[in-house]
């Protein structure tokens, strides 16, 4: 078994619902990556996230997509890039990354938990 969290820790994590609503390439980053720009609503606004999802996913099919990410971890610095939150995936043995997403439509900055 992993290491355990109480639920008080595990209500600390705020995962949200968000959309992606611009995709880049990120040349400088050391693994393949792209940068996002996350709709998470009113309440949150936008985030940036880099993400090495470049296996998986191309530019234009990650845009409109409904993605899940932490969105109260610090700002972490990426090269030349301010990552803002972490975006969440699974991690296939090729080391790929599949995204988790929403199967249905919801509301920008819909708290998961």
């Amino acid at each position: 078994m992993q290491n355990e969290i109480s639920w008080t820790d595990f209500e600390k994590v705020e995962m949200r619902i968000g959309t992606i609503i611009e995709v880049h390439d990120f040349p400088e980053a050391r693994n393949s990556s792209y940068k996002l720009t996350i709709d998470f609503g009113n309440e949150i606004g936008y985030k940036k996230s880099s993400a090495q999802i470049t296996k998986e996913y191309f530019k234009e099919d990650l845009i409109g997509k409904q993605i899940v990410a932490v969105i109260n971890f610090p700002k972490k610095q990426i090269g030349p890039f301010m990552s803002e939150c972490l975006v969440l995936g699974s991690l296939g043995d090729d080391k790929s990354v599949v995204l988790l997403t929403s199967d249905k439509k919801v509301p920008n900055g819909l708290r998961i938990g």
